[in-house]
C-alpha cells in the first residue's frame, strides 16, 4: 500500500505542476482578453458618441439644404428683386449643402457599420472571457483537491473515493449558477437599461427640436421598457430562490409554480399531494423544488405535451415525487450516451444521487415520459 500511494504522490506532483502551468497560460490568456475587452469598449463609446453628433450634423444639414433650396427657388423666380451673382451664389450654396449632406450621410452609414461590428466583437470577447474564467476556475478546483495531503487521497482512495467527485461537482455547480446569474442580468436589465439611456438621448434631441408629440410617443415607449426591465430582475430574483418557499413552504410554492408554468406554457397541469404533508429542511425543499421545475422545463422544451401530472408522496422517512406527461416521448437507452437533448435529465439524476435518491425513467417514443424519484428524508442532518 505504501508502493501505492508513493506512486500516486509522483502522478499527482506531475499533474499538480502541468495544471499550474496550464493554469498560468490561461492567467495570461485571460488577461490579454480582458485588455482586449476594454480596449474594444473603449472604441465602442467614442464610435458610439461621434455617431450621435453625426446624426445630429445630418439633422442640422438636410434643415439648412432645405432652406437653401427655398432660396434658390425664390431668386430664381423673382428677376426684378435679384441679380444674376445672387442667384449663383444660392446655387453654389445649395450645391454645396448637398454634397455636404451626402458626404456625411456616408459617413454616418460607416460609423454604424463600424459601430455593429465593434458590438459583434465585443461579444465574442466577452464569450472567450468567460470560457477562459469557467476553464480557469476548474483549474483551480482541481489542484485545489490535488494538492491535499497524501494521506488524505490515500484514505480517499481506500474509503470513498466518489466523495471527491461529489464535493467537486457542488464547486463547479456553485461556479456555473454564478455565470448563469451574471448571463441573465448582462443579456436581459443590462441591455435593457442601456438601450434606454440612448433612447433617452433621442428624447433629449427631440425636446431640443420641438417635437413634443414624437416625446410623448417616445417616453410611452420608454415606460414599456422600463416595466420590461422590472419584469426581466423580478425573474432573477425568483430563479435565485424563491421567497415563499421560506416563508410558506414546499407545497403552496409548488401551486404557485404550477399554476404559472400552465399560464406560461398552455400546457394543463395538475399538482397532488398525498400522505401527510411536514416541513422539511430548507435545503431538501430547495432541491425537490429545482427538481420538479427542471422536470417540468424538460417537458415544455423537448417533449410538447398537453398535459403534465406532478404528484408529491409523504411518507415516513422518503418523499416520492412522480411527473408524468403525454409528450413525445424517447429511448430510455438514450439517456446513456448523453446527448445534448437529455443533460437536463442527466442533471437531475446527479442531484438525486447527490442526496442519496433514485430517480427512474419510464418512456418510449409518442407515449410520454413517467419520472419517479424516491428521495430519503432521514439523511437530510447528514447532508447538512
Amino acid at each position: 500500500m505504501d508502493f501505492q500511494a508513493d506512486a500516486i504522490d509522483r502522478v499527482i506532483k506531475n499533474a499538480i505542476q502541468v495544471v499550474e502551468n496550464s493554469k498560468y497560460q490561461m492567467f495570461e490568456i485571460l488577461e490579454a482578453a480582458r485588455d482586449e475587452l476594454a480596449s474594444l469598449n473603449q472604441e465602442l463609446q467614442y464610435v458610439m458618441k461621434e455617431t450621435i453628433e453625426t446624426l445630429q450634423k445630418v439633422d442640422q444639414l438636410e434643415l439648412n439644404y432645405r432652406r437653401s433650396r427655398v432660396r434658390l427657388t425664390e431668386v430664381s423666380r423673382d428677376f426684378v428683386r435679384y441679380k444674376e451673382d445672387d442667384i449663383r451664389q444660392a446655387y453654389e450654396k445649395a450645391t454645396q449643402l448637398q454634397l455636404d449632406v451626402m458626404i456625411y450621410r456616408e459617413k454616418e452609414m460607416y460609423l454604424k457599420a463600424r459601430r455593429d461590428e465593434l458590438q459583434k466583437r465585443v461579444r465574442n470577447v466577452e464569450n472567450s472571457v468567460e470560457r477562459a474564467e469557467s476553464i480557469g476556475s476548474q483549474m483551480g478546483v482541481v489542484l485545489e483537491y490535488l494538492s491535499g495531503e497524501l494521506g488524505q487521497v490515500t484514505r480517499i482512495i481506500e474509503t470513498a473515493k466518489n466523495r471527491q467527485l461529489i464535493g467537486l461537482k457542488i464547486i463547479l455547480a456553485q461556479e456555473e449558477e454564478r455565470k448563469r446569474i451574471a448571463r441573465e442580468i448582462h443579456d436581459g436589465p443590462a441591455q435593457l437599461l442601456a438601450n434606454l439611456v440612448l433612447r433617452t438621448e433621442i428624447v433629449e434631441r427631440m425636446m431640443v427640436k420641438q417635437e413634443f408629440k414624437m416625446v410623448q410617443d417616445e417616453i410611452l415607449d420608454l415606460k414599456g421598457q422600463v416595466r420590461s426591465s422590472l419584469e426581466e430582475m423580478r425573474k432573477v430574483i425568483f430563479n435565485l430562490r424563491p421567497m415563499a418557499l421560506d416563508d410558506l413552504g414546499l407545497i403552496p410554492t409548488m401551486r404557485k409554480y404550477v399554476h404559472d408554468f400552465e399560464e406560461k406554457t398552455k400546457i394543463r397541469t395538475i399538482f397532488e399531494t398525498r400522505g401527510k404533508e411536514h416541513r422539511l429542511s430548507s435545503a431538501m425543499e430547495a432541491a425537490i423544488y429545482r427538481l420538479v421545475q427542471e422536470a417540468l422545463s424538460n417537458a415544455a422544451k423537448h417533449a410538447y405535451p398537453t398535459y403534465v401530472v406532478v404528484e408529491i408522496t409523504y411518507q415516513a422517512q422518503l418523499v416520492k415525487i412522480v411527473v408524468q406527461d403525454n409528450g413525445l416521448g424517447f429511448k430510455v437507452e438514450l439517456l446513456e450516451q448523453k446527448s445534448k437533448d437529455h443533460f437536463g435529465l442527466i442533471g437531475m439524476r446527479e442531484r438525486v444521487e447527490l442526496l442519496e435518491g433514485r430517480m427512474e425513467l419510464e418512456s418510449a417514443e409518442n407515449q410520454g415520459t413517467k419520472i419517479v424519484i424516491h428521495i430519503p428524508t432521514n439523511v437530510e442532518k447528514g447532508k447538512e
